[in-house]
């Protein structure tokens, strides 16, 4: 096949949601769809029972949540299909945000009772100020929610965006009958049972039908045929551009527990789904088919298997072809390497590949080369753009427990620094480290990492400071950035990166900070330059 239908027939995308929408579920029926995995794996409320192909660290089995991404792929209608389900807990928010530099559209899951929840509507805000494309997804039908007008309006004025219903539902929870398919005109009968890989599904082009009576009943037929003209009345037509645009969602209801309207999502998005776009580095716009390889590291994870020592760098194909023990330029090393072994992922498993294309994922062996935001090229100098860090909430001095294990806890550290997990700042006063994280669960993974993992042990101490803000001086010899050097020197740290950083200990101080000097600028996120 050549290069260019390759490119065209790649989609990838990242499922967001606030936790427990059922983001894992529905990522676990798209691959029961792609027949990537025989079983799902049945995912209860506390997720141990069989857990989620998808949650692969043992501390995501044992709470039940997603702490990491993961990349997933698989083919469906000769379509191949690259899926990053995003952690939904706001303390991994960090992981999802860089995450979503490395997509070309997005599935927002809403659960039908809660509606629109915290961490969706910041996850949304972030598509959409990179024009993401988005569908919405409506989950757990079969479950007493809101009303389908209410939910819809909620996610137009909460997330600011403008619907288009591809499907609706025939009553909801207990009289939940199914879902009439506006996209491809025909019904969807719900039978409850998940075991069923495919519905019934049931072809109707005229709502006035008989037909329809008999399927639903008489009530839910006169009511499905009174909301349908109210959407055609109230909502905007499909547009397949205005979508690709980010400025139109198409809206799709469904239960992925029970794998009903989870095809019908799966049918339409790998119709109007966007093939690899077209990437912004600082130097240039970077198109995928151009045939020079280009890309870029968005996520780093340790110990995928706690037997060997190993990282994985994800990396993100933005253009031409990678090969397998192909020489590429590491662009901030200035210095060539080339990967005999870059793996493919589906889950647990994953392959060798020896050549991948733009919009693949592909997973490298790294002995620490390698953080977040690194791009490699075939030769050509370029550096892809935002995969900030964003100022942390959270900070506590970490201690070492075990004084016999002071390499391996410093090794850790460092590690999962570069994976990005949270980050350390060495104060300048007495180079005492320094962790801050965006969620004060992160504390709880770090420390369980660390003695799994390294075999560390690590304490936390408390520390107060408000935010870390990353220091700009307009001029690094006058005598204003001295002072400040001098008079701040107990808040001042370095990052990993050894960039200068202020430890701000409230709001208040950090606006006299800024009164005072006004030539220095302080930013709430690493990547300013």
């Amino acid at each position: 096949m050549s290069f260019l239908k390759e490119i065209e027939r790649r989609r990838t995308f990242g499922i967001i949601s606030h936790p427990d929408a059922g983001k894992t579920t529905l990522t676990e029926k798209l691959l029961l769809f792609g027949g990537a995995i025989q079983e799902a794996g049945a995912v209860k409320s506390n997720k141990i029972k069989k857990g989620a192909t998808s949650d692969f660290m043992e501390i995501e089995r044992q709470r039940g949540i997603s702490v990491a991404t993961s990349v997933l792929a698989f083919e469906y209608d000769g379509i191949k299909i690259n899926i990053l389900d995003t952690p939904g807990h706001k303390d991994f928010a960090e992981d999802t945000f860089r995450t979503l530099t490395a997509v070309d559209s997005v599935i927002v899951v809403i659960d039908v009772a809660k509606g629109v929840e915290e961490q969706t509507e910041k996850l949304v805000e972030v598509c959409r100020m990179r024009n993401i494309p988005m569908i919405v997804f409506i989950n757990k039908l079969d479950r007493e929610g809101k009303d389908a007008f209410d939910l819809l309006d909620e996610v137009e004025q909460k997330l600011g965006l403008t619907v288009t219903p591809m499907s609706f539902p025939i009553g909801m929870g207990y009289d939940f009958k199914g879902i009439y398919n506006l996209w491809e005109k025909n019904v969807n009968l719900f039978s409850g049972d998940s075991r069923k890989n495919i519905e019934e599904t049931i072809e109707i082009s005229d709502l006035a039908s008989q037909e329809l009576t008999k399927l639903v009943g008489e009530k839910p037929a006169e009511t499905l045929r009174d909301d349908i003209e109210l959407v055609e009345g109230i909502y905007p037509e499909f547009d397949k551009d205005e979508y690709l645009n980010g400025h139109l969602q198409p809206v799709f209801f469904g239960s992925a527990l029970n794998n009903f309207g989870v095809r019908e999502l799966l049918d339409c998005f790998v119709e109007i789904a966007p093939k690899p776009r077209p990437k912004q580095s600082e130097e240039r716009l970077v198109k995928p088919d151009e045939t020079k390889f280009t890309g870029f590291v968005f996520k780093i994870h340790a110990n995928m298997d706690p037997n060997h020592r190993n990282r994985l760098a994800f990396v993100k194909i933005v253009s031409g072809t990678f090969e397998r023990n192909k020489p590429y330029l590491h662009v901030r090393h200035n210095k060539k390497v080339k990967f005999s072994s870059p793996n493919a992922f589906f889950a647990e498993k994953k392959e060798i590949v020896d050549i991948s294309y733009p919009g693949d994922i592909v997973g490298l062996q790294d002995t620490g080369t390698f953080k977040i935001g690194d791009t490699l090229t075939e030769g050509e100098v370029l550096n892809y753009k935002g995969i900030p860090s964003f100022s942390p909430e959270h900070f506590r001095y970490i201690n070492n427990a075990d004084p016999l294990k002071a390499k391996q806890l410093h090794k850790g550290i460092d590690q999962l620094m570069d994976e990005g997990v949270a980050q350390l700042f060495t104060l300048d006063l007495n180079g005492r480290k320094v962790i801050g994280t965006v969620g004060a669960l992160q504390y709880e993974v770090i420390q369980y990492r660390l003695e799994h993992e390294y075999g560390a042990k690590c304490t936390y101490e408390n520390l107060n400071v408000h935010k870390a803000c990353w220091v700009e001086p307009t001029d690094k010899n006058n005598e204003e950035f001295k002072e400040f050097k001098r008079v701040k020197q107990r808040f001042l740290a370095k990052d990993k990166q050894n960039q200068l950083v202020f430890l701000a200990d409230s709001m208040f101080t950090l606006q006299m900070t800024q009164q005072k000097y006004p030539s220095i600028k302080f930013h709430l996120t690493s990547e300013y330059n």
